[in-house]
């Protein structure tokens, strides 16, 4: 698989019930205004549909933002889809209100990065640019 033209394209997406969204607009923004094509779900996401989204939109990666205290079930069943769909190569990061303590569980499982509260967007801008396909002509 050769390197995709065109901006790097990032599906920003609400998983479950959690009803705050502020945070995961923050980033959206900040990646759309860093150059990447962002693709932002909305509220109340099940993980079928964001999958379903990031595959259908050619997406190269997947940020949850989660603040329901469901992270290790909401990202377990992200990455198992993802498998289940032969699309491991959509790369899933997040955020949110997650215990420093479920940190290494949610990699172990495949989530790439976590970021939590007091991450700058600038920061999650550059994590995704360092670890992202880069776009041509990069």
């Amino acid at each position: 698989m050769g390197v995709a033209a065109g901006p790097i394209r990032v599906v920003v997406a609400k998983p479950g019930l959690d009803g705050h969204d502020r945070g995961a607009k923050v980033i959206a923004r900040a990646l759309r205004d860093a150059g990447m094509e962002v693709i932002y779900t909305g509220l109340h996401q099940t993980p079928e549909q964001i999958v379903d989204t990031a595959i259908q939109e050619d997406a190269d990666a997947i940020g949850l933002s989660i603040l329901s205290g469901a992270h290790n079930t909401l990202f377990a069943a992200v990455i198992e889809l993802l498998k289940q769909r032969e699309a491991e190569d959509i790369l899933v990061f997040g955020g949110g209100i997650i215990p420093e303590a479920d940190i290494p569980l949610l990699k172990e499982k495949g989530v790439a990065e976590i970021f939590t509260p007091g991450a700058t967007t600038a920061s999650i801008v550059d994590w995704v640019r360092a670890n992202v396909r880069q776009p041509a002509g990069a």
